[in-house]
């Protein structure tokens, strides 16, 4: 798995929409990049309902969210447009993303995993649980200070 202290490895994919994402797009900006198991399912609409009601609060701190599964683009778009989410849903079907961060699970999703990153692109925090809850308590704790 990627490390704190390292640089969060570029990727481009699709996101929810079908559009080419890239993370070099962040650059500059702090992030969170969380990976979750599947869309609409209780844990991933849980977590992803709670960085969308602290978006405006987190985008008022320059931090970007990017949330990451392994489900098609039709499904992310669908996840997307049932909550009201308002930040990137990248569509990794390919299971490339979560591989190269070490998140792929041996069911072959992801697993529940956040990477904190710095303006400069580097991993300041990893958060590895099940739960939603301590992803969206670390990044609060990390980026909405002061």
């Amino acid at each position: 798995m990627v490390a704190v202290g390292e640089k969060a490895p570029e990727f481009k994919s699709r996101n929810q929409d079908g559009s080419p994402f890239e993370l070099s797009s962040l650059r500059g900006h702090p992030f969170v990049l969380y990976f979750y198991p599947k869309a609409d399912t209780p844990g991933c609409t849980i977590e992803s309902k709670g960085f969308r009601d602290d978006y405006a609060k987190l985008r008022s701190h320059r931090v970007q969210v990017v949330g990451v599964s392994v489900d098609d683009c039709p499904d992310q778009k669908a996840f997307a447009e049932k909550y009201g989410l308002p930040f990137t849903l990248v569509a990794d079907h390919s299971k490339e993303v979560s591989k190269t961060y070490g998140v792929l699970s041996p069911q072959g999703y992801a697993r529940r995993v956040s990477f904190l990153v710095d303006a400069d692109g580097k991993v300041v925090e990893i958060v590895d649980s099940s739960s939603p809850g301590p992803h969206l308590e670390r990044a609060r704790a990390r980026f909405l200070k002061g």
